[in-house]
């Protein structure tokens, strides 16, 4: 489910013969998009169109929650990686709209907590909503939001970070007047690239590191620090098959975002699982394993995983 301004608008469960009306589009499968450029990066793997609208105004709060499982049963069984949010103005209604020449800008992005050991991603693990705000000087009109999570437990290698994006239909009211600039937005696909820093990690397992936010950086007129700080387990809310995220203090300038990564010394257990709107990873474990002996000899492996 996604909660704008206390009203819930529910999603669907994976499979189901006959979708419920929702604001969410539906995907087809719970695996993860591989490939920055594959098409699916869009809104999801064969993301199709949801028949309603959510109502939002400038300043809006959503409450986001990425749920594990295809029926939401489980928990969210990632915690490395970013969490972003990107929007795009639809041609007419949002129930009608074909994103695939979409022009998408950022308006928030989280990265590392403060403590610079563990990443935001983590807080869904509890089934924590995160909170998004609607850029409080955004004009009206029809537009998507993109919630994405990248998980980057196997983006050692080039092709290994997983890509985890859904699509909220919404209709901004109000007065405002603002918007990106043409160089701020970008196209999914278009705005990564596979070898992009963020996306391609080659030392995630190897701390410290700095981590770069992939993509445009938050569009100006939306960098003003409303949206909250991280995501909460005291929120209420929930919202399946969407991914969550607030503007992080790195996120707040006009150029690419760092997070200094240091991992505490005692790693946690790798965590697979499916996701709704999203997937599991596959093969995690040998992964870790192999970059683990790789590294034995030179230096002892730390992991946030």
């Amino acid at each position: 489910m996604v909660t704008i301004d206390g009203t819930v608008y529910k999603g669907n469960n994976l499979n189901v013969g006959t979708p419920a009306p929702s604001i969410i589009r539906l995907v087809s499968t719970n695996s993860p998009v591989k490939g920055a450029t594959n098409p699916d990066i869009n809104c999801g793997s064969d993301a199709q169109l949801a028949s309603l609208v959510g109502n939002a105004n400038p300043g809006s709060q959503l409450q986001i929650l990425w749920v594990g499982g295809t029926d939401g049963s489980s928990n969210w069984p990632h915690n490395t990686g970013p969490l972003m949010h990107y929007m795009a103005k639809c041609d007419g209604s949002c129930s009608t709209y074909n994103s695939t020449n979409a022009e998408w800008f950022k308006i928030s992005e989280l990265g590392l907590e403060s403590n610079g050991n563990t990443w935001y991603q983590g807080n869904l693990n509890s089934r924590a909503p995160a909170n998004v705000t609607i850029p409080s000087t955004l004009a009206p009109g029809n537009y998507l939001l993109r919630s994405e999570i990248i998980s980057l437990q196997l983006a050692m290698s080039q092709g290994g970070a997983e890509f985890y994006p859904a699509c909220i239909q919404l209709q901004i009211g109000g007065d405002q007047t603002q918007g990106p600039t043409s160089s701020e937005e970008c196209t999914f696909p278009g705005c990564y690239s596979d070898t992009d820093p963020g996306i391609l990690t080659p030392n995630i397992y190897n701390p410290p590191i700095e981590y770069t936010f992939p993509g445009p950086p938050v569009a100006s007129f939306a960098n003003t620090g409303s949206s909250s700080a991280a995501p909460s387990p005291s929120s209420t809310g929930t919202a399946s098959g969407s991914s969550s995220m607030t503007t992080s203090t790195a996120a707040n300038g006009p150029s690419p975002s760092v997070n200094t990564y240091q991992p505490s010394a005692t790693p946690n257990p790798t965590t697979t699982g499916t996701c709704q709107l999203s997937s599991r990873s596959t093969n995690e474990n040998a992964v870790k394993r192999d970059s683990r002996n790789k590294r034995m000899r030179k230096r002892r492996l730390f992991s946030s995983h």
